[in-house]
């Protein structure tokens, strides 16, 4: 095209120059002004369908993640799925028991409800592979337990021990008819224990003042920078003993007069699945499979445990970690049964 296709003047009169302007330098009936109109029709077509796609894949994506999460997040709230036949319902305890972990008491005890309350339960199995945690979560499961055993008197629960039913997994296990573990399994760990670590000394060579306001004279009795006083450490060793008589008696109400006579068997030693069975903690040797089989008498067994909804994991992964690492690392958490 050339130059006085855009008539004569300066650049900058060429450049104030509106398109109606320009329409008129050309003529209306122009070609070049046909097929400039022309091109930018074209564009401006080519511009919205271009967007009408990309708005409708944009959605098309939106949709296809919503539709995912919304199946996962379903999938996790529907696994609890009751069998239309006869089965061994089981309830799985994985992990450190504690208020704030998937083996927590609510939720265990959501899950052996179900499995109790289901009508084609034939017995139940509490497999178990904890090496203890919170005695007041584990009171709660043992007290659950004995509850349901009163409420469906016909329906016998038994542990089953894996890797490891220590502490406050004993504890539990205890509640049921009858314990089972593989013969390499470890058991028992009778006993309640309190850790924690003292910086008073690292503080003095630091040069760091500690300053502490309580209302109560022993209020900061564990706190690790101040010095444990012998009177204040006799009461918390009362405190765990307290603890510890709590977790023999239901020990003793639990497994009555299988238990034998040793005087190791509740100073906080674990054993392996033969050696409990002779000290009366368990009462055979046997894995889930075998337990539903031979013992409980129905081989299929549905899955009762509860877990946690992908929300609650997220939370639980994006929570308080830092502040309970370091709780527990200045031994601030409760005691537990380890």
């Amino acid at each position: 095209m050339s130059d006085n296709l855009w008539g004569s003047g300066s650049q900058t009169d060429q450049d104030e120059k509106k398109p109606a302007d320009l329409r008129q330098d050309l003529g209306s009936n122009s070609k070049e002004w046909r097929l400039i109109e022309k091109m930018v029709n074209g564009l401006s077509v080519e511009h919205r369908r271009s967007r009408r796609w990309g708005i409708f894949f944009k959605s098309l994506t939106f949709m296809y993640l919503f539709a995912a999460l919304y199946f996962i997040v379903d999938s996790s709230w529907t696994k609890q799925i009751s069998s239309s036949k006869p089965h061994t319902a089981l309830v799985d305890i994985s992990g450190a028991i504690a208020a704030d972990t998937e083996a927590n008491a609510d939720s265990i005890a959501q899950s052996l409800r179900a499995a109790f309350e289901d009508e084609n339960t034939r017995g139940v199995i509490l497999r178990i592979n904890s090496p203890g945690g919170s005695p007041v979560q584990s009171g709660y499961v043992y007290d659950e337990v004995k509850r349901l055993r009163q409420l469906y008197p016909e329906i016998k629960l038994y542990s089953v021990i894996a890797d490891i039913g220590a502490s406050g997994g004993y504890y539990i296990a205890a509640a049921a008819d009858e314990i089972y573990a593989d013969k390499a399994s470890l058991v028992g760990s009778i006993g309640v224990i309190s850790s924690s670590f003292g910086f008073v000394g690292v503080l003095e060579k630091l040069g760091v003042e500690r300053r502490l306001v309580t209302a109560g004279e022993h209020k900061a009795f564990l706190d690790p920078f101040t010095p444990l006083k012998q009177s204040e450490q006799e009461f918390w060793k009362g405190v765990l003993n307290t603890t510890h008589l709590q977790f023999i008696e239901q020990v003793k109400k639990g497994r009555g007069d299988r238990l034998s006579s040793s005087a190791k068997l509740f100073s906080g030693l674990i054993w392996t699945g033969e050696q409990a069975l002779e000290l009366g903690l368990i009462d055979g040797l046997g894995s889930t499979g075998y337990v539903a089989r031979e013992v409980i008498g129905e081989e299929h067994i549905v899955n009762f445990t509860r877990s946690l909804s992908p929300w609650e994991k997220l939370a639980e992964r994006m929570g308080v970690t830092f502040a309970k690492t370091i709780s527990t690392q200045l031994g601030l958490n409760a005691p537990a049964l380890r």
